[in-house]
């Protein structure tokens, strides 16, 4: 990285050096507005560098033992520790979230995945068969596909993604794409990749239910699904933006979920009373707001947030990027705020009758990412989370996550799952071995 002084000048890594990039694209600060930093607008040529440096490195980084690689990764969980609050810092100036955020959830949350797979690349095992009759024996063993942390196992290429990203996921040289993003971005990659028949990973969007029935208990439910649904914005792949409550308590649910959000701080990320900052960008900022004024135009009310309450900030972030969480009731489920990933703060409640009727309300859409499921009866949530059609269910709770078990979605949110064994799984090629004795 290079020296800063009007600017921060972002350079691109590779081969374990930094590098500077013949032109460079403006990054702003969501909370402000305004331009804080340059980031290199690469192209073919630094991706071709960049994977000659990786194919370089692979030999050696791969013959190295686990116990070796395992203290690699430590060490880099460590690092991340020791610079928890630079990097909170600096990731909630790049993405407008509060630094409270990045401080208790995102950087730790690093540290924790460093740490989950540096112990679990212990602890694989291969799988073993004699078949006796025909005199012999089947074992398995796996060989690496992506690799760590001497020069050229890691490389960090910035620009955007008609440039950088297709020549990336185009080079025949790149075995496997991991992705995170939305659908028509993947449909791209996948149309690259499949003339080299590349492994895919791809973790894409989510219209995600909340079902809340009558039996469920208000004083969890109600604050963690305002938590749910506007935790960073609502910038999460994982928030929920459907929430369907029983006829029986809807009005209550609906009063009690109202004065809770209308509690939650919209301030500057540096305010540690703030619960929300500011969205990603101005074009983000505008997309959103239209879904609210679509739906105010097919009759839907906006109960509060958006064009309902005063947003107030300082002199200096009156040009960011802020909003207010929003709620929205009397809405249709063919509406577009019902069926279109917002990725925002904004969140449409509607009541419902049994449940076979809401089983195939939260189905209808294209999505299949998360689902949470709010009831004090063990056999309804087992019921009701096997035929919803999501990747996770979570029940009377969200966002708890266990890394040995798989994540990612079903039908348009996604292609394979991440976790202990299935990582692991995409990561290596597996080889059966046959020896006849």
């Amino acid at each position: 990285m290079a020296g800063t002084r009007a600017l921060l000048m972002l350079e691109n890594f590779i081969d374990g050096k930094f590098l500077p990039c013949a032109s460079y694209i403006d990054s702003y600060d969501p909370s402000t507005g305004e331009v804080y930093c340059r980031v290199p607008d690469s192209g073919k040529e630094e991706v071709d560098a960049a994977v000659a440096a990786a194919r370089a490195a692979f030999p050696g980084w791969a013959a190295r033992s686990p116990q070796e690689r395992s203290r690699a990764l430590l060490r880099l969980a460590d690092l991340l520790e020791e610079a928890l609050e630079e990097l909170a810092r600096a990731e909630s100036r790049d993405q407008g979230k509060t630094i409270t955020l990045a401080r208790t959830m995102d950087i730790p949350r690093a540290v924790q995945n460093f740490r989950f797979f540096a112990s679990s690349i212990l602890h694989h095992t291969s799988e073993c068969t004699q078949v006796d009759h025909a005199g012999c024996l089947h074992y398995t063993v796996r060989a690496p596909v992506g690799i760590g942390v001497p020069p050229g196992v890691v490389n960090i290429v910035f620009g955007t993604g008609p440039r950088v990203g297709e020549a990336l996921v185009s080079h025949p040289e790149v075995p496997l794409i991991s992705f995170t993003g939305s659908q028509p971005t993947a449909e791209r990659i996948m149309q690259l990749s499949a003339p080299h028949c590349k492994k895919l990973s791809l973790e894409l969007g989510g219209k995600n239910p909340a079902i809340i029935f009558e039996d469920a208990n208000l004083e969890e439910c109600v604050p963690t699904t305002v938590r749910s649904s506007f935790a960073n914005q609502g910038e999460i792949c994982l928030s929920t933006s459907r929430i369907f409550v029983q006829k029986s308590i809807y009005c209550e649910f609906l009063k009690k979920f109202v004065e809770a959000t209308r509690m939650w701080k919209v301030g500057i990320p540096s305010d540690p009373s703030a619960s929300m900052g500011a969205l990603i960008s101005k074009a983000h900022l505008e997309k959103v707001r239209r879904y609210v004024k679509t739906a105010r135009t097919e009759g839907a009310r906006i109960l509060c947030g958006e064009g309902v309450d005063q947003l107030s900030l300082p002199p200096g972030n009156q040009g960011g990027y802020f909003m207010l969480p929003t709620v929205i009731t009397d809405i249709k489920d063919e509406s577009c705020c019902m069926k279109e990933e917002i990725f925002g703060p904004v969140t449409c409640v509607v009541p419902f009758d049994t449940e076979e009727e809401v089983i195939k309300r939260a189905n209808s859409v294209k999505y299949g990412l998360a689902a949470t499921v709010w009831s004090s009866s063990v056999g309804r949530v087992h019921r009701v989370a096997k035929k919803l059609q999501s990747g996770l269910v979570w029940t009377n709770c969200w966002l708890i996550r266990e890394l040995n078990l798989p994540f990612g979605g079903m039908k348009s949110s996604g292609l394979g799952r991440e976790g202990a064994k299935d990582s692991y799984d995409f990561f290596t090629e597996i080889k059966t071995i046959t020896i006849k004795h």
